[in-house]
């Protein structure tokens, strides 16, 4: 099972290392990639079936990535922050996260954390903020993004999207699923966002 963790962190890091930002090479250069595993049982979630789809819409590029977690998916432990309470059981049956390294990653780090957050076509994952900067770069296009006073627009596969500290922001997919890599670092790892009118731990 480790060998399947470790096949996972390369073709992250690989992956990072490709993109032409010096936002993220500066974030890749500061981690230390030789990381202890962290040893995780499976948890799968009903949002894992978006990824076929996910494997076919993304660019030749980063398919080595996206068709390696989707054939993976299930030996690897897939969170929730949310409860139906908090945005109903359509947002829960789309919706998922898996952070790689982390405080509660498959890699054990402690100033980074960075891994994968899943959406369903059609959810709108509202405005939250946290302390954490946090580095976004889907790895599938045609989702609308949205931060601070700026309206929504699409982001395309590849893109890196830059959230600041505590600056508010927002998602929303169209007709196709969304996979994107996450980065977060410079405040509390596991920090609870906050949401108007919630306040629940998380990524994104």
């Amino acid at each position: 099972m480790t060998t399947v963790f470790y096949e996972l962190l390369d073709r992250f890091h690989a992956y990072l290392r490709t993109l032409d930002s010096a936002l993220v090479s500066d974030a890749v250069a500061r981690i230390d990639w030789d990381m202890p595993v962290r040893p995780l049982e499976p948890h799968p979630l009903a949002c894992l079936r978006h990824l076929d789809r996910i494997a076919e819409l993304s660019p030749l590029d980063i398919r080595p990535l996206t068709r390696f977690v989707a054939e993976h998916r299930g030996d690897l432990r897939w969170g929730q922050t949310y409860s139906v309470s908090d945005f109903g059981q359509a947002f829960l049956d789309n919706y998922g996260w898996l952070e790689v390294f982390g405080t509660r990653g498959h890699f054990v780090n402690d100033e980074v954390a960075a891994g994968l957050l899943i959406l369903g076509p059609g959810i709108v994952y509202p405005d939250h903020h946290h302390i954490a900067e946090e580095i976004y770069i889907p790895l599938t296009g045609g989702t609308e993004w949205h931060k601070g006073e700026s309206g929504f627009r699409v982001r395309e596969a590849g893109e890196v999207i830059h959230h600041p500290s505590n600056v508010s922001h927002a998602m929303r997919t169209g007709k196709e699923p969304l996979l994107a890599l996450y980065i977060w670092r410079g405040g509390p790892l596991a920090q609870k966002s906050t949401i108007p009118g919630t306040v629940a731990q998380g990524r994104g």
